[in-house]
């Protein structure tokens, strides 16, 4: 740290370059004063100052810095340098008169060039506001390659294992993204809140512009962007689907990687955040200096009309900064040791995400930055909850994930952010970072333990059934403790980062050679069967088995205990080629294709999505909010919870451990703990599914009395179009034939 004298020297050059309302060097332009203004809240924020007069207070913490400028732009570029004088709890701020919305603005940090203690300040490196409420790219171009300016470091010095302890002294200022000044006094009185239980819950994971782009009922105008996704047509999908919640990949403001723009590619995913309080503007059809605010906020009003929830996936565990040969674009200018998670040699960053850094979540600023974005995303932006990526990374502590973790612990007591919907990635990529099972009551989480077992049954790849038993169920080996529930497990076969639906049955190996990257990337663990034949196949044969082993899958998915969640397409066979790490294909390997519903099969098994989700949203024993006890109950002694061989006996104990490819699940709604609103009993009707992952057909016998008399048959996936399926009555007791790798539905007949 530099004395006091050093630091004023510093913060004296900077008034000599620009002093409040002084003019500028060789021009008649005036530069606006600085007053005092207030440390608090952070960020740019239009307000009424001393004497009544409107402009916009700017407050930045930037802990150990020694002079901080703010830099207003123009729209012809032309920078003015404002020294922020007043400190408050490492807090620079200052009030400007006359400036409003629209502003474009960024920061200067002065400060010690010391990466071996991990000091990384440098004046020549414009900074984006961390609290930023909306951001225009720099000239407007999203995807122009990233210039050697941008970097705090001299990136072509020689000596390339010292590069990045080299100060680059180029102005980054026309190549970097500024902040921008958002007015904001919406109070969300006109919106109302689905609110959806957790138990009621069907979550649709989406891209904003995946899912809008190829849409032939949206305007071309719109397509891609907030407003496409508010579009009637959209809309129409997601209601008529069945769906209570989109689950919206990254749309925090994020950055492209310089690799991946020197190959002609992007990130289309969005898992590079650059700013937390900002909507994409690539997202916006309306303008990038604030309107996409506005923008983001319509779709937000539109979506809760139609009864549907926004989530949105949130990466707060990394920044597109990178490690140490990173860009210098925010959080690394400010005070790199305050905000990111250091190796003992403070030059280099601890990296438990993959992506270069790690944010100090443990650090009381960076706790605040995030929660305060959190917070801001619900009350002003309307969101009705978050899925954290690499959830784990933020619950350590020092180096260890811990359960009592800051993070953890703030979330739990904040009067905002423990009422909305929290759903964890429970892992990141370092030393104990699997944590499935592991979160706090609060939370639900990915549980990918559903999603292995389910594959590898409908692959033929299981030795037994117990896992699959545990998982159909709702997991109650993982989450029941500490009085959590069975929709802790959001249940999901695939997610945007693997293969679709329809490539797991498609694709054996990953196809990624259109990412530049050798097809290194992706895991080589996908649990996928081809059916026989690797890729597209005009086989009719192998064609019709894909299409079944779709419907099995679905099916399992949708009558499974717990929250489900689907991938937007997968409900249309929708396929990437084989691609398992799409995340840079922002085309049409990415993109929707609306028209598969065309194709007969695709369009009966877009069908049978709508018809899984009616039955579970009227059926309660579907979505349960107590896990099974699997003990016999009431006069007639019948369990809430009963397993089933193909002879139609009760599973034993040994019956667990031996290889089969046959389990029936018997759903009892004759007594279902909780009650409803008027605190009456909840009661339903009873149901059996029979899973069959076996090459033959099976003659099943269905269980007779107490367990039914008859039953209905409701599904049954060996027919593509299911109006030919239901309505058959079957007597408890008898057989049914069970086709080849297929699942059936029936429902108890009183």
């Amino acid at each position: 740290m530099s004395s006091a004298a050093e630091q004023e020297a510093v913060q004296e050059r900077a008034l000599e370059r620009s002093g409040p309302g002084s003019r500028e060097p060789g021009t008649d332009r005036t530069r606006p004063p600085v007053w005092p203004g207030a440390p608090t809240p952070l960020g740019a924020r239009c307000r009424v100052g001393p004497g009544g007069v409107t402009g916009t207070n700017f407050a930045l913490w930037a802990g150990g810095a020694e002079a901080v400028e703010l830099c207003l732009f123009d729209e012809d570029g032309t920078e003015q340098r404002l020294p922020l004088t007043e400190l408050t709890h490492e807090i620079w701020h200052g009030f400007v008169p006359g400036i409003g919305a629209g502003q474009r603005y960024g920061y200067r940090v002065h400060g010690r060039w010391d990466p071996w203690t991990g000091a990384r300040w440098n004046p020549a490196k414009l900074l984006l506001d961390p609290y930023a409420r909306a951001v225009e790219g720099a000239r407007g171009n999203d995807y122009s390659l990233l210039p050697p300016e941008v970097y705090g470091h001299v990136r072509d010095w020689p000596q390339q294992h010292v590069a990045d302890t080299v100060r680059d002294d180029r102005d980054s200022a026309p190549y970097v993204p500024k902040g921008v000044v958002v007015h904001d006094d919406d109070d969300w009185s006109d919106d109302r809140r689905p609110k959806t239980p957790w138990q009621d819950s069907v979550i649709y994971e989406l891209h904003v512009k995946g899912f809008t782009q190829q849409h032939p009922g949206i305007p071309e105008r719109l397509r891609g962007t907030y407003a496409g996704l508010a579009h009637p047509a959209a809309i129409e999908h997601l209601v008529g689907l069945g769906v209570t919640a989109v689950e919206l990949l990254p749309v925090h403001q994020f950055a492209h990687e310089d690799h991946l723009l020197r190959r002609g590619l992007r990130n289309y995913w969005g898992y590079n955040s650059l700013g937390y309080f900002a909507p994409h503007a690539a997202y916006s059809s309306s303008g990038t200096t604030g309107q996409q605010v506005g923008e983001f906020k319509k779709m937000v009003r539109a979506l809760h009309a139609a009864g549907i929830e926004v989530i949105l996936d949130v990466v707060y565990n990394h920044t597109a900064e990178a490690g140490e040969l990173g860009p210098t674009l925010s959080l690394k200018g400010i005070d790199n040791r305050g905000y990111y998670r250091l190796q003992s040699d403070a030059r280099r960053y601890a990296d438990y995400t993959g992506c270069g850094n790690t944010l100090h979540v443990v650090q009381p600023q960076v706790l605040r930055l995030i929660t305060d974005s959190l917070r801001y995303w619900v009350t002003e932006m309307g969101v009705d909850g978050f899925r954290f990526d690499l959830a784990a990374a933020l619950a350590r502590s020092m180096h260890d994930v811990d359960m009592l973790s800051p993070f953890l612990a703030v979330i739990a007591q904040d009067p905002v952010l423990r009422r909305v919907k929290l759903i964890a990635e429970p892992w990141d990529v370092g030393n104990g970072g699997y944590q499935v099972g592991a979160f706090p009551p609060l939370w639900t989480e990915w549980n990918d333990r559903y999603r292995d077992a389910v594959r590898d049954f409908w692959r033929g790849a299981l030795p037994d059934v117990r896992d699959l038993g545990y998982r159909l169920s709702g997991s109650s080996d993982l989450y029941a403790w500490g009085g959590r529930r069975p929709y802790a497990s959001v249940n999901f076969v695939t997610a945007h980062d693997g293969f679709t639906l329809r490539d797991l049955v498609t694709y054996e190996r990953k196809h990624n050679e259109a990412n530049g990257e050798g097809n290194r990337d992706g895991t080589h663990d996908n649990r996928s069967w081809n059916c026989g034949t690797e890729g597209e196949t005009d086989d009719p044969e192998i064609q019709a088995l894909r299409l079944r082993q779709l419907r099995n899958l679905l099916t399992t998915l949708l009558l499974s205990t717990g929250v489900p969640m689907l991938v937007a397409g997968d409900e249309m066979g929708r396929t990437q080629g084989g691609n398992n790490n799409a995340y840079c294909q922002d085309n049409e390997i990415g993109w929707l294709d609306w028209s598969l519903p065309d194709d007969p099969g695709r369009g009966q098994l877009l069908a049978l999505t709508r018809r899984l989700l009616a039955l579970r949203h009227r059926h309660p024993v579907l979505r349960r909010r107590a896990f099974f006890s699997g003990r016999p109950q009431g006069a007639d002694g019948l369990r809430d919870l009963a397993w089933f061989g193909a002879d139609g006996g009760e599973m034993t104990e040994r019956d667990w451990y031996a290889p089969t490819a046959t389990l029936g699940l018997y759903l009892s709604g004759r007594d279902i703990p909780g009650r409803d609103e008027r605190g009456e009993q909840v009661t339903d009707d009873s149901f059996l599914a029979v899973l069959h992952a076996g090459p033959e057909p099976l003659e099943f016998r269905l269980p007779g009395p107490p367990w039914a008399e008859s039953y209905e048959l409701l599904v049954d996936t060996t027919h593509e179009d299911q109006s030919r399926a239901p309505g058959t009555v079957h007597a408890g007791g008898g057989t049914i034939t069970v086709g080849a790798r297929s699942t059936v539905l029936l429902r108890v007949r009183e």
